[in-house]
């Protein structure tokens, strides 16, 4: 782990890895639809990787990725400090999401990529997309 300053070390302990404000807020867009979901939750067995939100009669998959962590094409930024050890640390994650959308797909499911700053409208459209394409009906548990 790279040696940081104790504010950038006490903002960093306060990254949320589930229910965060996006995530929350497609939650609840869907939930107003009618769209039943099971919340952070491993969609296969023996991959640690956590969905967000998970159909698993359906198999989908939904990760609502963070633009700073997940490297957005739009709003991605390069930390200043301790530059190259956060480029390795940003360019996992990325092999990571499309290595665990690989395992997915290998698997018959459905991974649903929303970005952090995506309209929840706009997300949850995407989100009964694939479910629609998925098999009949919306609800799931």
């Amino acid at each position: 782990m790279p040696s940081t300053d104790p504010q950038t070390s006490a903002r960093m302990s306060r990254q949320r890895r589930r229910d965060t404000v996006p995530e929350v807020a497609l939650r609840r867009e869907l939930h107003r639809r009618g769209v039943r979901y099971f919340v952070d939750r491993a969609p296969l067995p023996g991959i640690r990787r956590r969905a967000d939100l998970v159909f698993p009669r359906r198999r989908v998959a939904v990760y609502v990725d963070g633009c700073f962590w997940h490297r957005c094409p739009q709003h991605a930024t390069d930390p200043k400090n301790n530059a190259e050890w956060w480029a390795a640390k940003l360019a996992g994650n990325v092999a990571r999401d499309r290595d665990t959308d690989a395992a997915l797909a290998a698997a018959g499911w459905t991974a649903v990529r929303i970005w952090e700053h995506e309209d929840p409208a706009e997300a949850a459209d995407r989100v009964q997309a694939a479910l629609f394409a998925a098999g009949p009906g919306t609800a799931d548990s």
